[in-house]
Parts: C-alpha cells; sequence; structure tokens
C-alpha cells in the first residue's frame, strides 16, 4: 500500500527532463528499449520528420485557397497544439518506463484495459488505413503516367490502377522487412528529400510559369476555415508512430527536441509549399497541387516522381507498430527474423489488396482519417496526460490549455465528419 502511494505522490511533479523512477536514469531508459535498437538523436530526426512530413503537403495550397491567406494563422496554431500533444505523448511514456512501451500501453496506464482496447482501435485502424491510402495513391498516379500498362502473371492479368499498387507493395515490402529504426532512418532520408524537392519543383514552376502574381487570392474565407482547419491537422499527424520512435532512441531524454526539430521543418516545408502553390495557382489550385502543374513539363514530371517516393519511404514507419502489436498478440520471440518477415508480408499484401478492391475509397479515408487523425494526435494524449497527472501536479494554466486543445479537436472531428459524410452521400 505504501509503494502505490509513495508511486502516486511521484507521478504528478514529473518533468520533461527527469525520469519518474528516481535514481535510475539512463541505464533503466536503455534497459526498456525494445527489440528496434538504439537510434541516434540525428537518425531520429530523420524518422520522426519523415514520421511527421506526408502526403498532406499536397493540399497545402488548398487548405489556404479555402480559407485565404489569414488562415495561415490557423496552420501555426495547428502545428503548435500538434507539437505540444507531442510532448504529452513523451511524458505519458516517462511516466513509468517499465510498463509504457507503445501507444497503447499509455492508454492502458491512464484508463486501464477500456483505455488500452480504445487506444490501440483507433491508432492500428488509422495507421492501417493510411497505408491502404499510400498505395491509393501511387496506383492511380502511376497509372496516368502510364496507361494501358498490363502484365500477365501466374495466369493472372494485372492492369491499371491494381498493376502500380501491387508494383508498389512489392517496393516497400522489403523496407518492412527493417527492425532496426536506426537503419530505417536512410529510407527516411529518401522520403525527406523527395519532399524538398516537391518543393523545389513549385519554385521552377513558378519562375518557368506563370509566374508569382496571381490576383484571384483572398484574405480570409470564413465558410473555408472548417475545411482549412481539417486539412491542416491532417498535415501534422504522425502521433500514434511517436511511441515506437521514442522507444527506438538510444537516449529518449531528447525526444522533445527532436520533436521540435522535426515539427520546425515539417512546418517550414508545409508553408513554403502553401504559399508557393496558392501564389502560381490562386483559388484555381485544386485539391492537390500537383494537379495544377501542366503536362509534358520537366518540373511536372519531377513533382510527380517526388509525390510517389514519399508514401513508399513512410510506409515501413506506418506498418512498425501495427508488424509488432501483431508480434506481442501471437507471443513472437524478439529475436525471430522469419516470423517478422511473415507478419509483414501479411500487412502489406492485405493492404494492396484492400487498395486494389475498396470502392469510394478515397471519400471513405477522409471520413475515417478527419476522425481518427484527430483523435490520435489530440484527444488521446491530452486525456491521458489529465489522467495520469491529475490533481496537484498540473499547473492550471495547463489544464486550460489542454481544455483549450481538447474543444479545438472535437470541432475539427465533428466538421472533418460531417463534410466527409456529405461527400460519400453525394457520390450515389
Amino acid at each position: 500500500m505504501e509503494d502505490k502511494n509513495a508511486r502516486a505522490a511521484v507521478l504528478p511533479v514529473s518533468t520533461l527532463t527527469e525520469p519518474l523512477l528516481p535514481g535510475k536514469g539512463e541505464d533503466l531508459e536503455a534497459a526498456q528499449l525494445p527489440s528496434y535498437g538504439g537510434a541516434s538523436f540525428s537518425r531520429t530526426c530523420l524518422n520522426l520528420t519523415n514520421a511527421v512530413s506526408g502526403i498532406g503537403v499536397l493540399s497545402m495550397p488548398y487548405a489556404v485557397a479555402q480559407g485565404g491567406w489569414l488562415s495561415l494563422a490557423l496552420f501555426a496554431l495547428v502545428g503548435a497544439i500538434c507539437y505540444y500533444t507531442g510532448t504529452l505523448i513523451e511524458r505519458c511514456m516517462r511516466a513509468d518506463p517499465a510498463a509504457v512501451a507503445s501507444y497503447p500501453d499509455i492508454g492502458a496506464f491512464a484508463f486501464g484495459s477500456a483505455g488500452r482496447r480504445a487506444v490501440a482501435a483507433f491508432m492500428y485502424v488509422e495507421l492501417y488505413l493510411v497505408a491502404i491510402s499510400f498505395l491509393v495513391l501511387e496506383g492511380d498516379n502511376l497509372d496516368k503516367l502510364f496507361p494501358g500498362a498490363t502484365v500477365d502473371l501466374l495466369g493472372y492479368r494485372l492492369q491499371g490502377k491494381q498493376l502500380f499498387i501491387a508494383l508498389a507493395a512489392s517496393v516497400v515490402l522489403p523496407t518492412t522487412w527493417l527492425k532496426n529504426l536506426g537503419v530505417l532512418a536512410y529510407v527516411s532520408a529518401v522520403g525527406l528529400v523527395s519532399s524538398a524537392v516537391l518543393t523545389v519543383s513549385l519554385v521552377w514552376a513558378g519562375l518557368a510559369g506563370t509566374g508569382f502574381h496571381r490576383n484571384s487570392t483572398s484574405v480570409l474565407n470564413l465558410s473555408g476555415l472548417p475545411t482549412s482547419l481539417g486539412l491542416y491537422f491532417v498535415c501534422f499527424t504522425g502521433h500514434a508512430v511517436f511511441p515506437t520512435i521514442y522507444s527506438s532512441m538510444r537516449n529518449n531524454k531528447h525526444f522533445s527536441k527532436v520533436l521540435l526539430i522535426s515539427s520546425v521543418l515539417c512546418s517550414v516545408n508545409y508553408g513554403l509549399t502553401a504559399m508557393l502553390g496558392y501564389m502560381i495557382y490562386g483559388d484555381d489550385v485544386q485539391s492537390q497541387v500537383t494537379l495544377n502543374l501542366p503536362s509534358g513539363k520537366l518540373y511536372t514530371k519531377v513533382a510527380i516522381l517526388m509525390t510517389l517516393i514519399n508514401p513508399l519511404a513512410k510506409y515501413a514507419l506506418l506498418a512498425a507498430p501495427i508488424t509488432a502489436a501483431i508480434e506481442e498478440k501471437f507471443s513472437v520471440p524478439s529475436g525471430s527474423g522469419p516470423a517478422r518477415v511473415a507478419i509483414s508480408t501479411v500487412v502489406v499484401v492485405s493492404t494492396a489488396v484492400v487498395a486494389s478492391t475498396v470502392p469510394f475509397f478515397g471519400y471513405l479515408m477522409s471520413f475515417i482519417g478527419s476522425f481518427l487523425s484527430v483523435m490520435a494526435t489530440v484527444i488521446f494524449p491530452s486525456l491521458c496526460f489529465l489522467k495520469i497527472y491529475k490533481a496537484k501536479g498540473i499547473r492550471r494554466i495547463e489544464i486550460a490549455a489542454i481544455t483549450g486543445i481538447l474543444i479545438i479537436g472535437v470541432f475539427v472531428a465533428v466538421t472533418g465528419t460531417y463534410t466527409s459524410v456529405r461527400q460519400i452521400i453525394g457520390t450515389f
């Protein structure tokens, strides 16, 4: 009984720089690292930046077009909120390094078995569906670049979108076999370079094409702000893999620094893409800015190529928590390489099959993504932190800030779900 009381007394005064279990320090943290291995500071920066920086960058100019130039203030707010909730995840991870090693563990530590089930359900469904959306993006874009492509394989004819989804799945499959996230950092580096080159291609398009002087731009569009806000949140999703990356660090005391660096880098890239795309195409910008680029131009081909590379580089990061959860569910030994390869292969093949067969998947992803992403990025970190560090351990100003964040999260989830449902209904 005394041990429990002592533990409760210690929890509220946790900081980002000290472990909650006194006297343990780095030795305990290193002992709690999972089988992913110890990634260095720089490699963790690559992995985390790649996890945050996604295909949402393509919709940034459209988000500004919907809300106007002043909506970029919301973008800055969303970035700050997502960075803060990322630090909440870290603080929850540090609450008990011996018991918390994953996102579902945070839910269990805060709310028991019910919390574990809720967090796991939202987290794994979100990661799985985002992985599917990556393959859908690959299939659609490659099919447009190479229309009419057909291959006969083992008596089956693969053509069009299905062919390129299968091809993309075969490319990402070996990256999902990597067990050490330090090695995966090289794959992440490719994804980050592709994001930067995509931004450069927009500068190229502006200089060689219409220029940066579109007059059909608005300062503020209130009716479009909900759409802008939802798209901005999509850009910063990635919290579901934060615990995996945190646990993979050689010294996870520096996670908050890594998170800050990654957030700043992604924000700069997102912001530049938003401004450049909107300045070039104005209110005529499409939901994916690459669709505005003229066909046949070299910078268009470069931009599309970079768009295709980014999801391939991110897929393994999204699949890692899913694979780890399946290994834990079936009690697979941590050193079992063949079992890991088999599980990863099943995950990749299943996402490829779903990506090839589900109708109206784009609208369905918008519906589920808006809801699940906000839950994983805003709702769960805030609620779990409040539960773990309740009472005297949380300052009033922090409680007020978290309450405000929760209100924003609920608003985005409701409006995003409503918009997506209307889109789905409109297809019938």
